[in-house]
């Protein structure tokens, strides 16, 4: 094929195939829920027979997944790169599936039980990768080796393995095992570590600071790990380097990506760009010139560029006048097949993707208890009378953990709590009082229970400990009403709230927020028996 001025339809084709576009796991564009990213089906259809080689999926059901991937198959010329950020089970993405607790809750396992968490992050990789393949996923998009050593982190947190270089890197190693022995990839993220960071790459470019000594201490452990189990791919991080790149993200440095991770850490797999519509690359750079800085870095495939065409188009202009080597494509093009070529039979899906196995329940199950700490009983309000469920949410319109059968709200009612839905600004119990944060007379009388859903999610901005929720606890303590306390998420919160509570008061903490969690806390509290032993928690 020839690299002329005008770039012909083979060298656009090839390029193609190193992109990754988002879509809906939903089979109809009116059900897309982030239509800014995903494709409508004709422009996503379109591309997939122009030659992109790979879709990153997000919502719908486990069923619904299984036919979707089957239909992007048929739209594709070739096989296709498959994948999803399924960091906590493919249930967190995909309803059906199993759901299962944050990676951090098997860090803090690690450091009183590390035998114990190292076969349930084997385990935990299994059950993802044999999940993911049942309903066409190739590629999972974990485990994340980020360090969280920083409390403060707003977007890893709980996503992380470990809060130390020893426990992320065996965790994430022992995920890895397990998830590529059920036949996908596996990408470690986010290099060269995004853990000790306390803004968002979302929203904005997050700084790490440190020496390279200091890299070498923490960051890179383990993604060094990750690589030594195998990993098949490797995801870039935006986030700025100075003590390695100071003029460029690390997802667009060639000293970052070919010198650190292909030459000094010896990483021959797939390297792929996080998406590159986030704030820290979008706000900086055009389309088409990040795909094109990526690629010279030395990224092998271009995750969710603001807008595919353009950047195929400017990836081949930067082939023709020189600016981009056609063998970095070709070599990029022959990792994306050799690692589509080493994965079983393409087309694998279940007959019947209604697939929570009973080990993988069980699993789930078991992951829960391990990582539960619950003590006291709550009691419930008096006969005749009521209580306030008190529910802090992330945001109201993002919480696939809480339908309106929810635990933390069904169980609560059947003991006499109603619920007070706290998201965002709306029904604000807030004072304005530093002293005495809650307007008491906003939640009306009776007791108060108080559960927390608090974690880094992307797009947040913070990890939740901006609230003054220690105030509003020491508040309700003195005015006699704190029936008990439960925290679903952030380990940090948990610790900082514990401390301040008398040893005889109710309180939980689970790092899941999913419903098994929610019911195990709160029969763990005394609440809820005959609604939890209907749904089968009997551990």
């Amino acid at each position: 094929m020839s690299d002329g001025a005008a770039p012909n339809a083979g060298l656009q084709r090839l390029i193609a195939e190193l992109l990754v576009v988002r879509a809906s796991g939903h089979l109809s564009d009116l059900q897309r829920r982030y239509p800014r990213w995903e494709l409508a089906n004709s422009e996503l259809r379109a591309l997939l027979e122009a030659g992109v080689g790979g879709v990153i999926l997000l919502g719908g059901s486990a069923p619904e997944l299984a036919l979707r991937t089957r239909q992007l198959q048929s739209w594709a010329g070739q096989p296709l790169l498959l994948c999803a950020d399924v960091e906590e089970g493919v249930g967190q993405r995909f309803d059906g599936a199993s759901w299962l607790v944050p990676p951090l809750a098997l860090g803090r396992l690690h450091g009183r039980a590390p035998g114990l968490a190292l076969e349930l992050a084997e385990r935990y990789g299994r059950c993802t990768g044999r999940e993911a393949g049942a309903l066409g996923l190739n590629w999972v998009l974990a485990p994340v080796c980020d360090v969280n050593n920083n409390p403060a982190n707003p977007v890893i947190n709980v996503r992380a393995w470990g809060e130390d270089p020893a426990t992320a890197g065996a965790l994430a190693a022992a995920f890895t095992q397990g998830l590529q022995a059920e036949g996908v990839l596996g990408c470690a993220k986010h290099f060269p570590g995004h853990g000790d960071t306390d803004c968002d790459s979302h929203l904005e470019l997050p700084v790490l600071p440190h020496s390279r000594a200091r890299l070498e201490a923490v960051e890179l452990p383990p993604f060094r790990d990750a690589i030594a189990a195998g990993v098949a791919a490797v995801m870039t991080a935006h986030l700025s380097l100075p003590a390695i790149d100071r003029d460029r993200p690390a997802t667009l440095s060639a000293a970052v990506l070919s010198g650190l991770l292909r030459e000094e850490l010896g990483f021959a797999g797939l390297v792929v760009t996080d998406a590159l519509v986030m704030e820290a690359i979008a706000g900086r750079y055009g389309a088409g010139e990040a795909a094109v800085l990526a690629l010279q870095a030395g990224a092998d495939l271009v995750l969710m560029p603001a807008d595919a065409r353009l950047a195929i188009t400017a990836i081949a202009a930067a082939v023709a006048d020189g600016r981009l080597d056609r063998g970095r494509l070709d070599a990029s093009v022959e990792r994306r097949r050799a690692a589509l070529a080493g994965l079983p039979q393409q087309g694998r899906t279940a007959a019947d993707p209604c697939l929570a196995a009973a080990a993988d329940t069980d699993l789930a199950k078991h992951l829960v208890t391990a990582t539960l700490d619950a003590r006291g009983r709550v009691q419930p309000p008096p006969a005749g009378s009521s209580g306030v469920n008190l529910i802090r949410l992330d945001q109201a319109l993002q919480a696939p953990f809480l339908p309106a059968a929810a635990p933390a709200i069904t169980i609560a009612a059947e003991a006499g709590f109603r619920p007070c839905l706290l998201a965002g600004d709306t029904c604000s119990p807030w004072s304005g009082d530093p002293q005495a944060p809650l307007a008491l007379e906003r939640l009306g009388e009776g007791p108060v229970l108080v559960q927390l859903f608090v974690r880094g999610n992307p797009f947040r901005g913070d990890a939740g400990g901006r609230e003054p929720w220690p105030a509003a606890l020491r508040q309700l303590l003195g005015a006699g009403r704190l029936a008990g306390v439960v925290v679903y998420g952030s380990p940090y919160l948990w610790d900082e709230l514990q401390e301040l509570l008398p040893a005889g008061l109710p309180a939980g903490h689970s790092p899941g927020q999913m419903p098994l969690a929610q019911q195990a806390v709160l029969l763990g509290l005394g609440l809820g028996t005959a609604c939890s032993a209907a749904a089968g928690f009997t551990d």
